[in-house]
């Protein structure tokens, strides 16, 4: 299964778990309408014993919350999520423009540099099979060529291995990668699911009088969790464009008929680790959007081992990711 098709089931989860916070609206009814008599009590009291006329609006509070509460996943998840999810849909366009871009690009690299290795004499046999058997038919029996022969062998083999090392890197760092993402999506999706059907419960309980700042912390707690998609698909979309600003810059190069190619995968290697560990910060950075609270252990624990990675990562990639950003000021 794609990680595409993994990220589609925690949406099509969040979706059908979503009416089980209709389940919690019979505790909730209860625990709110016990919250409001004492509260309307508590303040028609209050106005008597202070002979003062008594304000209705603040009283009628408890029975806004009660009707949110009978149908919370009308009123209040559905008017969230219609809120919120353009943002999610304007976010993944944006992903998935600049991923197409960036495929586009590679590829047109790829088929540059094979290009620019065909011309290469030294580097052609390596690349084509029949530049090989035709320099394997230009050399004779003589043991100098037989020496040759044996050297462009080896050299034709510790090539390919090179290039099967390098490819297996990528692609277990493109592994990484997406289980980072899907890490990031797989506890969203758990807070999501969790705020949702305790939902009408946090309502109850902001009935009850000192209980009111319950339902401000509800909201910007799912808000925050909500957008953690949409900053995540803004970082890979960073991402993707400075990709395929460098591979601009390499096609750039490769047009060039006297250019010679560097086979090596650093800078996409690079980015591969910068979004491995950037994913970890995605909470952090939802937090500067709206201030929520109640995740602050997972944030920071987050943060810790990002900032622990990066530390070893670091010291051999400062040199890479300086040259990184000389190219792209050139």
């Amino acid at each position: 299964m794609e990680f595409s098709n993994l990220h589609q089931v925690l949406r099509s989860l969040y979706d059908e778990m979503l009416p089980l916070s209709a389940d919690m609206a019979a505790v909730a009814k209860g625990l709110a309408g016990l919250g409001a008599l004492f509260y309307v009590a508590l303040k028609v009291w209050q106005a008597l014993s202070s002979a003062e006329p008594i304000d209705v609006f603040p009283l009628l509070r408890p029975f806004a919350l009660g009707l949110c509460i009978m149908f919370f996943p009308t009123i209040v998840l559905g008017t969230l999520n219609g809120v919120l999810s353009p943002i999610v849909q304007g976010t993944h366009s944006i992903l998935e423009n600049q991923v197409l871009d960036l495929n586009v690009l590679q590829q047109q690299k790829d088929q540059l540099e094979r290009e620019a290795m065909l011309r290469n004499p030294e580097t052609a046999y390596l690349a084509s099979d029949e530049e090989f058997d035709k320099k394997l038919d230009e050399l004779g029996w003589t043991p100098t060529d037989l020496a040759t022969i044996s050297g462009m062998y080896i050299e034709r083999e510790m090539y390919s291995i090179k290039k099967m090392i390098r490819d297996s890197f990528r692609e277990f760092l493109e592994v990484l990668f997406q289980a980072a993402a899907l890490v990031i999506d797989t506890i969203r999706t758990f807070f999501l699911i969790v705020l949702s059907i305790l939902g009408p419960i946090a309502f109850a309980i902001s009935v009850w009088d000192g209980f009111q700042s319950t339902l401000t912390q509800w909201f910007t707690r799912y808000i925050s969790v909500y957008l953690w998609l949409p900053v995540s698909d803004l970082f890979s979309s960073m991402l993707s464009k400075i990709q395929s600003l460098i591979l601009q810059k390499d096609i750039d190069s490769l047009s060039d008929p006297n250019f010679i190619p560097d086979s090596s995968s650093t800078v996409y290697i690079i980015f591969m680790i910068i979004g491995i560990i950037g994913y970890f910060t995605i909470p952090t950075v939802t937090g500067w959007i709206i201030q929520a609270g109640g995740a602050g252990n997972f944030v920071r624990n987050i943060n810790q081992t990002s900032a622990k990675t990066g530390n070893i990562v670091g010291a051999g990639t400062g040199a890479v990711t300086g040259n990184i950003g000389g190219r792209l000021m050139k």
